[in-house]
């Protein structure tokens, strides 16, 4: 029996700012892995390519406004950096 991936320990490296924004990019981040998780069957980050998190902010955040496609960027933008990747998406 396999632990459940922890994504706050996964970011703790490259979170900063208040509280309520560390919270916001964890659930983003948790949203993220389990839209990626039920489309691919991808369970951590360390397996993610750049088309998945791509297709995460095209298709799962097509009917959301725009502030909330942009903060869930900055959120990819920390999954990139945790990563080590010089992925760059479009807002």
């Amino acid at each position: 029996m396999s632990k459940p991936f922890d994504m706050e320990l996964f970011l703790a490296a490259v979170l900063t700012g208040s509280n309520a924004t560390r919270q916001r990019h964890l659930r983003q981040a948790k949203m993220i892995q389990a839209g990626i998780s039920e489309r691919w069957q991808l369970e951590t980050p360390w397996a993610w390519k750049k088309k998945h998190l791509a297709w995460f902010l095209d298709h799962r955040l097509a009917g959301r406004c725009k502030a909330t496609r942009y903060y869930y960027l900055l959120t990819v933008r920390l999954l990139a950096r945790r990563l080590e990747r010089a992925w760059v998406f479009k807002c």
